[in-house]
Order: C-alpha cells, then sequence, then structure tokens
C-alpha cells in the first residue's frame, strides 16, 4: 500500500479531512484524528481503534498491525506498516477507526 493509496481511502470517508500535526498528515472526522501517515516514520500510518479492535487487526494481520509505543498503544493507536498490506484490510481498519472518531449522525448514514 501507499501513501497515496491510504490518503485516498481516508478522504473518502464522508466528511474527512485532511490536517497535519508533528510534520506529518493527519485525517480528521468532526475534528478528531482518526488516521495519520508518517508517524513514527515514512513507511507507517496510524489508525485509532479501539483496543479490542486493535486486537482482532494483529491476530488478522500481525505483519502489518502493531500497537503504538506506550499509552497511546494501550489506548488503541495501532500503527500500519504500508509495505505489502492488502488495501481490503487497511480500508476495513480505517472504517473502524472513522467510525469511532465520526459523530453518530456521520456514522447512521453509512449504516
Amino acid at each position: 500500500m501507499t501513501h497515496d493509496q491510504f490518503r485516498r481511502i481516508a478522504l473518502g470517508f464522508p466528511e474527512a479531512i485532511e490536517s497535519a500535526h508533528g510534520g506529518h498528515p493527519d485525517f480528521r472526522v468532526g475534528g478528531r484524528i482518526f488516521a495519520t501517515l508518517g508517524s513514527p516514520d515514512e513507511k507507517h500510518g496510524m489508525v485509532q481503534l479501539a483496543p479490542e479492535q486493535q486486537e482482532l487487526f494483529m491476530r488478522a494481520a500481525p505483519d502489518v498491525f502493531t500497537p503504538a509505543t506506550g499509552a497511546w498503544g494501550r489506548g488503541g493507536s495501532t500503527l500500519v506498516k504500508l509495505a505489502g498490506a492488502r488495501v481490503a484490510i487497511v480500508r476495513d481498519a480505517l472504517d473502524a477507526a472513522w467510525r469511532k472518531r465520526a459523530p453518530r449522525r456521520l456514522v447512521a448514514t453509512l449504516d
């Protein structure tokens, strides 16, 4: 998966916008970050999942998903190793992250 593919998928969700913090792009909905690119390095993205979701994605693709370090990781911040990642599973993770952060009115439009 490339940065462009990750970006295109993230921006495909209703009301998703690209912004930046800490010198790297992030993706927000309702003012809340649901994903980032380039952190901790250019080989990774990050999705903000619930801890239970993080565990499921790590079991499904342990070579792609790992928890971020420290409290961020324990809270569900999940690193995505882009090289070799299948588009479908990253799309599913981005969907889960978007749904976690989006206002309920938006989530209802997709259900």
